[in-house]
């Protein structure tokens, strides 16, 4: 039988993995391209621009190739001498941070975090494992903690197994603030309080509220304090000092004023045509570097 010959180049190659330099802008009001040009004496003009040109130049960590763009002083430029930086883009995901160790999103409303096992699911976790993979086929992601589809806002996941074991197992240290932004129904008539019970899920995946600490269930402190009120809604910002499933939105029905939107616990209206609940502002220790970090995403409704 005569032997099967495949044509040049058509064989599978083996990866290739990024080759990168990294550079950090000492100067004040240093136009990129000089910048590059300085930092890499020893490669010829063109081959520099045509990196420049071609998506493999990053600074602080997000794409560009805007010549002049003005860096300043402590700005870090990466520069990728084996391909373009993969880039992400859906309209209801964005990354707005992303290291060795970690990636922080604010995620849509209506997106899943994670799948539920249906085959083509499409989820925060399905399209940032996609983008990871095209950058490097061994990268892999953990999802720390998750959002409700309905609910928008801040999110994070980790790259490595090392980072998610060290922000899940001490949870209550690592994150130092966590607000959310809702849209209640009716009229808050403290300026702000506290609640505080026992959370406990029946067999139908139903969250409720109990103040029996020996009926199984987890302790949450939810926080609230009064934005605005408006024409039969109060805005409010809320706190976090547990993480239980379906906290707020069980809170918030406890304390008679169910999020709008939220007919799964007992909401009567939908005046934004969604769950009225975003997750504002996330505050934690970076689980390797030690440092603060700290990320907002506009509240997406107002009153």
């Amino acid at each position: 039988m005569a032997q099967r010959m495949t044509k040049p180049g058509a064989e599978r190659r083996g990866y290739v993995p990024d080759r990168i330099e990294t550079y950090t802008n000492e100067n004040d009001g240093a136009p990129l391209l000089d910048f590059l040009f300085s930092s890499m004496p020893d490669r010829k003009r063109t081959p520099v621009k045509n990196m420049l040109k071609y998506g493999q130049v990053r600074v602080n960590g997000t794409p560009t190739t805007q010549f002049d763009k003005t860096l300043n002083p402590g700005d870090k430029v990466d520069v990728n001498l084996t391909r373009a930086f993969q880039t992400f883009s859906n309209r209801r995901l964005k990354i707005v941070y992303e290291d060795d160790d970690i990636l922080v999103v604010e995620k849509g409303y209506g997106l899943l975090s994670m799948g539920t096992g249906k085959v083509g699911e499409e989820t925060a976790y399905s399209l940032l494992r996609d983008y990871l993979k095209r950058k490097d086929p061994r990268n892999k992601i953990f999802i720390i903690h998750r959002l409700d589809r309905d609910t928008s806002g801040i999110m994070m996941f980790a790259k490595t197994q090392e980072a998610k074991e060290a922000m899940q197992h001490n949870w209550n240290n690592m994150v130092l603030n966590r607000k959310y932004i809702c849209l209640v129904e009716g009229r808050v008539q403290n300026e702000e309080g506290v609640i505080k019970s026992y959370l406990v899920e029946n067999s139908r995946m139903e969250v409720y509220s109990t103040d029996d600490p020996n009926a199984g269930g987890q302790l949450a402190v939810t926080r609230y304090r009064v934005l605005a009120d408006r024409g039969g809604y109060t805005l409010l910002e809320v706190e976090l000092d547990t993480g239980r499933k379906n906290q707020i939105r069980v809170h918030m029905k406890d304390m008679g004023h169910p999020i709008a939107g939220d007919r799964k616990y007992g909401a009567r209206t939908s005046p934004l045509h969604r769950l009225a609940l975003h997750a504002a502002t996330l505050r934690f220790v970076h689980p390797t570097t030690r440092k603060e970090m700290n990320f907002t995403a506009p509240i997406k409704f107002k009153l």
